[in-house]
């Protein structure tokens, strides 16, 4: 019973032993795990900003670039945009552009000079490049009276010296060049007077880079407010010459306009004002008194109208002439600019609104550009038409 007494203490003995080592070394494991350095933990950086630039490159995850500041860069000195000048304008010939008109009336003439003799077939021929050209029958008929005359009293046989005689008439037709006028004192009102279609509002913007080039202030007021886009046509004009533009309202009264347009030239200290007109109402008799209305307010403004300028189409041809004839009525016409010259066989309406309306050729357009308006020359007029 002893024994059994002293083993069962030795046995509580041990067990107490044992917990108590186990105790001290997990109480010893423990705090040294709490002296032992933590291991580091994974942090998360920021991205750095994106610069854009021409080139890019990539740099490590861990490692950090810091760029250096750059000297500032001198930007390359820029010169000032030079806009070019306006290219001179530089007229062309006579000779050069009336080639169909040429080429038409030479054909009746070739007839003539090949003849050894002046008879009645001649003279039928020499009518009959007349009214080719588009002369008129009555004109033509007064031009050859006048020519038999000529044959008779210089005694002319040949039909050289036929040809010579209708050149030299036809010549005497047109009497000698016209300028246009000018006012004494500034501004000079032009007006432009004709139905759509022959080139009135081109005349005018071309009229008005001549006189830009020549140094003159120009203003040019949109009057035909009753076509839809002429006063946006007429502005593109007035920005490639560098003239003012004046305008109104779609349907305003064109009286009012061109009135404006001669107060503001005069304000402004313009030399010409260059006045377009309507070109079609709702009938004849409105145009014409609307017409005569604009010539009676433009002679109530601060500048003087000095010019009339009937645009006429030369393709028309005798159409024209009874254009001119209305116009003519309703306004004071004092000069003709005749458009699309060097497109038409019909130049013998020159001498039609010359010799039958008494009505100066001023101007004629012999081409597109703004150099192909030029001043009438009745003496390289004449020559072109006969020189081959």
């Amino acid at each position: 019973m002893v024994l059994i007494i002293v083993l069962v203490a030795v046995a509580i003995v041990l067990v107490v032993g044992v917990g108590f080592v186990v105790t001290t070394r997990r109480r010893s494991s423990a705090e040294a795990d709490a002296l032992a350095p933590s291991p580091p933990r994974p942090t998360t950086r920021a991205a750095p900003p994106v610069i854009a630039t021409t080139t890019t490159t990539s740099a490590p995850a861990d490692t950090v670039e810091v760029e250096e500041p750059t000297a500032p860069v001198a930007e390359p000195s820029v010169e000032p945009e030079v806009v070019p000048e306006p290219e001179p304008l530089e007229a062309p010939t006579f000779r050069d552009r009336l080639a169909k008109a040429r080429s038409s009336f030479a054909g009746a003439l070739g007839s003539v000079l090949g003849r050894t003799q002046i008879d009645a077939e001649t003279w039928d021929d020499l009518e009959e490049a007349l009214i080719r050209a588009d002369v008129g029958v009555g004109l033509a008929q007064s031009i050859l009276d006048a020519v038999r005359v000529t044959v008779k009293t210089d005694s002319i046989t040949t039909p050289n010296a036929l040809v010579a005689a209708v050149r030299a008439e036809l010549r005497s037709r047109l009497g000698e060049p016209v300028p246009l006028s000018t006012a004494p004192e500034p501004p000079t009102v032009w007006l432009f007077v004709g139905v759509n279609g022959v080139g009135k509002t081109t005349t005018i913007g071309k009229l008005g880079r001549r006189l830009a080039d020549e140094g003159q202030k120009v203003v040019m007021a949109a009057g035909d407010t009753f076509r839809a886009a002429a006063a946006e046509q007429l502005g593109m004009w007035a920005e490639r010459s560098g003239a003012e533009l004046v305008r109104g309202a779609e349907g305003s009264d064109p009286s009012a306009v061109i009135f404006d347009g001669i107060a503001h030239a005069a304000a402004a200290g313009a030399d010409v004002v260059l006045a377009d007109t309507a070109g079609r109402l709702h009938n004849k008799s409105n145009l014409m008194d609307e017409l005569s209305k604009v010539r009676r307010v433009a002679d109530k403004g601060a500048g003087e109208v000095t010019e009339v300028l009937l645009v006429l189409d030369a393709t028309t041809g005798q159409n024209g002439l009874a254009q001119a004839r209305q116009f003519t009525e309703a306004v004071e016409l004092t000069g003709v600019v005749l458009t699309k010259l060097d497109g038409s066989a019909k130049g013998g309406i020159v001498f039609a609104i010359q010799s039958e309306l008494g009505i100066p050729v001023k101007l004629v357009g012999l081409g597109e550009t703004a150099a192909d308006l030029v001043d009438f020359d009745p003496d390289a007029f004449v020559d072109a038409l006969f020189e081959e």
